[in-house]
């Protein structure tokens, strides 16, 4: 199946919108470009279809009510101008969707949410239950606590790990751009590239590459990480213009006919996986021999004390770490078994030369997620 006869045929759709699609600096939100949105979305939920709305523009739909003329640079600035624009913005959904009898219910993230694993699990809970009674939940990053995650595209990513965690089966990215583009879009030449197999076939184009094209500006890097993410995990990808929503949410047997189609490149993998993959907070390594880094790739085996020969990081019993091998590279990820202050004594060492109550595995193979082929 194509990507586009499965964004057509989705049940479950995640669709995320950019501010600049929202929002204008002189005037706060634009109802009319919010309402579009609405009538498509809508559209599709009358189809049978499940929607989750990822929405940015809770900051810039705030910055004309305080009279900021830009976004501000600072942090207590922003999280002020997330506060006041929040309520805007989910109001405005709210009515707007009213319109279609269509509820709707606010569900605020934050980059905790998605790396602390008991956190992630409560957001799939709350998220399917919305989903069950009939509710449209509108998903935004929470600006207003952030920190370091308040930046221009996490709601792409954010996208991307809300669509597996629905088990979505498809995901739409609209913003102020119709597609990706072999070159700078605003240069003679350029043409759209409407079609994408895998994320790793952007490597020979020029505007894959940092610093190059339109890459990095208006958040075309992040669009391609998390069109990665998803396509990775079997979901189909559309990213194309907030103005061409109805079109981008077709549902016809061809599916939209706009924008560039991410194909499915991998198999669905399980929620902790590909949690773990994602969206999991990294707290230190073990560097691994290459004896272990074939059992943990090529055999799927767990990873044992004797075939790690050095660590690195602060990190206790149930954090997660990088396995890296003797190159350097990151080869796998996984939940360790044991604290950083732990494992010195028991690195190199085969299991029968430790006690029996440290025999047990350092990570687990069902607690690890490769990283790379084998």
């Amino acid at each position: 199946m194509s990507a586009r006869a499965q964004l057509a045929g989705a049940r479950r759709l995640v669709v995320k919108v950019g501010s600049s699609s929202l929002t204008s600096l002189d005037g706060g939100l634009c109802s009319d470009r919010l309402d579009a949105v609405v009538d498509a979305l809508a559209a599709r939920c009358a189809g049978g279809t499940q929607v989750v709305l990822v929405s940015s523009g809770a900051i810039a739909a705030g910055l004309a009510p305080l009279g900021l003329t830009r976004r501000p640079r600072d942090l207590a600035t922003q999280q002020a101008a997330a506060s006041v624009g929040q309520l805007l913005l989910a109001h405005a959904y709210s009515a707007s969707f009213a319109r279609y009898g269509q509820p709707v219910g606010q569900v605020l993230l934050t980059a905790d949410d998605m790396i602390r694993r008991a956190h992630y699990r409560n957001a799939q809970r709350t998220l399917e239950r919305l989903l069950g009674l009939g509710v449209l939940p509108v998903v935004n990053e929470n600006d207003t606590v952030a920190t370091d995650e308040i930046r221009v595209g996490d709601n792409d990513r954010l996208a991307a790990l809300v669509a597996h965690l629905i088990g979505a089966e498809g995901l739409v990215l609209l913003s102020d751009v119709d597609g990706l583009y072999d070159g700078d879009p605003r240069k003679p030449g350029s043409t759209m590239i409407a079609e994408v197999d895998a994320p790793a076939d952007l490597a020979a184009v020029e505007i894959a590459r940092p610093g190059v094209g339109s890459l990095g500006r208006g958040g075309m890097a992040t669009k391609i990480t998390a069109a990665g993410m998803a396509s990775a995990s079997g979901i189909a990808v559309l990213l194309a213009a907030a103005e061409d929503v109805a079109a981008a949410l077709e549902a016809g047997e061809a599916g939209p006919k706009v924008g560039t189609a991410f194909r499915p490149s991998g198999r669905r993998m399980s929620a902790r996986r590909f949690w773990l993959r994602h969206a999991a907070h990294v707290r230190g390594r073990l560097d691994l021999d290459d004896g272990a880094v074939a059992a943990v790739l090529r055999r799927r085996r767990s990873l044992l004390a004797a075939g790690i020969h050095g660590l690195s990081g602060d990190f206790v019993a149930g954090d997660v770490v990088d396995l890296v091998g003797p190159s350097g590279v990151v080869v796998a990820r996984g939940v360790v078994g044991y604290d950083a202050t732990e494992l010195p004594a028991l690195i190199g060492r085969r299991s029968d030369e430790l006690p029996p109550e440290q025999r047990r595995e350092v990570v687990h193979a069902d607690d690890l997620v490769p990283l790379i082929d084998s």
